[in-house]
């Protein structure tokens, strides 16, 4: 089954419902997805509830990959909430067309242009900005189907997919990074400028960051911030926690985003935590994860015009990895991606507070303990995935957003018989390069 113009009514009556139902994050005004405001009940909520049996989970992987929407990937998944279509400035409805494995170009997605495409939740000028719609070409309202990413089709049938994940700022990769860290930016609400592609602690002399604060007011700062993050928690309560990402000087650094937080970036915290990314598979392999793991990566993070087939493949090689080891029976895996990437998506982004939401992301969850088949509709953003943290490990919040977030638990039966392994087979993309070059506006 797909989706068209009839699905979008019932989004916004799907989401709104479960707003309400679960009675987190936000009180609709007027009925819509529209601005709102953060729900009592959320705050009063026990912060460390544990289901039964969730101690059996001794790992948990964070693997965050580049610039999707929900609709751009999973608009097709049969009972998700998706669209083949789409508005276009004008009010014109649009068949979305097909995303190709590696685009001419990329689109922006700054905070700016993602305010632009939202346009006060009507969801309808993706084709205003840039790279949006080159010579008619509309990319931005373009999607994959399973024939596309059939591995990512695959996981979410046996596993969970979530349909109501948000990233966390409305904006790009550099803040929305951030939030997967520390519940928070810093105020960042785009990618540093002048940097020598080094968003953090060790950017070149004069790089700065375009911030905001609370009534809204922009100005530029350094983008070397010092606030606290999940990291810290972990490391206060002696739970072990590494960082796997490119180093410096290799495609990708540019995510990883503990480079922007001077207490551990000008450290021995940054030399004992951050390893290189490739480390991953074989600590996998080798039963040698810590509590918590950050993944991110650089040829093979479906960074546009970067493929989706490449990316899809390195995720499987990460996923298969673990399922291969010692661990699977102790572990769950949240693949997600870090912004919009400019593409369109039809669902409003619930406004919690002046930095986000910013629109819907895929969520996949992969462990033995999760709903087999499960599509979760419950609002999640990027502090869900700290506040499953906090719950397991008895950690305290962060901030107001890990502390209201779901946490994630709907999407788990920790008492079930483990789920087995899915083992896939990585694909045979086409015979181009790796990664291509990605233009140092976008990100």
């Amino acid at each position: 089954m797909r989706y068209g113009v009839r699905m979008r009514v019932a989004t916004v009556a799907g989401i709104v419902g479960t707003l309400l139902a679960v009675g987190l994050l936000i009180v609709p005004r007027g009925g819509s997805l529209g601005p709102g405001v953060l729900h009592p009940a959320a705050a009063a909520a026990e912060r460390f509830h544990r289901p039964p049996g969730m101690s059996k989970i001794k790992h948990v992987v964070i693997i965050v990959k580049e610039n999707r929407t929900f609709d751009n990937y999973f608009g097709t998944f049969p009972g998700a909430v998706g669209t083949t279509t789409g508005v276009i400035h004008t009010g014109q409805t649009v068949t979305l067309g097909h995303t190709p494995d590696r685009t001419p170009h990329d689109i922006d997605h700054s905070f700016q242009a993602a305010v632009k495409a939202i346009n006060g939740g009507l969801m309808n000028q993706f084709d205003l900005i840039a790279g949006g719609n080159v010579n008619g070409e509309l990319l931005a309202y373009t999607q994959l189907t399973e024939r596309d990413i059939p591995n990512y089709f695959a996981y979410a049938r046996a596993f969970v997919l979530a349909d109501a994940m948000f990233s966390s700022l409305t904006g790009p990769s550099f803040p929305n990074h951030l939030y997967t860290v520390g519940a928070q930016s810093g105020g960042a609400i785009n990618n540093p400028r002048n940097s020598g592609n080094k968003w953090g602690c060790d950017a070149d002399e004069g790089a700065d960051v375009q911030v905001m604060d609370e009534e809204g007011v922009k100005s530029f700062a350094s983008p070397c911030f010092d606030f606290e993050t999940l990291a810290d928690r972990l490391e206060a309560k002696r739970h072990s926690w590494r960082y796997y990402a490119p180093q410096q000087g290799q495609p990708g650094y540019i995510w990883s985003a503990l480079d922007a937080i001077a207490h551990i970036r000008l450290t021995e915290l940054w030399t004992q935590h951050v390893v290189p990314d490739t480390q991953f598979e074989q600590d996998a392999l080798n039963g040698d994860l810590p509590a918590v793991s950050w993944v991110v990566t650089g040829a093979g993070s479906e960074h546009p015009p970067s493929s989706s087939c490449v990316g899809e493949n390195w995720t499987v090689r990460q996923v298969n990895a673990i399922m291969r080891g010692p661990l699977w029976k102790s572990t769950v895996v949240f693949v997600t991606w870090d912004d919009f990437g400019g593409f369109y998506d039809h669902v409003p982004p619930p406004k919690v507070d002046n930095f986000g939401f910013g629109p819907r992301v895929p969520l996949l969850i992969i462990s033995p303990y999760v709903h087999p088949g499960f599509i979760s509709h419950t609002v999640y953003e990027f502090s869900s995935l700290l506040r499953f943290v906090e719950t397991r490990f008895r950690l305290a919040p962060l901030t107001a957003r890990d502390s209201t977030a779901s946490d994630l638990l709907d999407s788990f039966d920790f008492t079930q018989r483990p789920l087995d392994p899915l083992m896939l087979q990585e694909r045979n993309c086409a015979a181009r390069p790796a990664g291509a070059p990605v233009p140092p506006m976008m990100h």
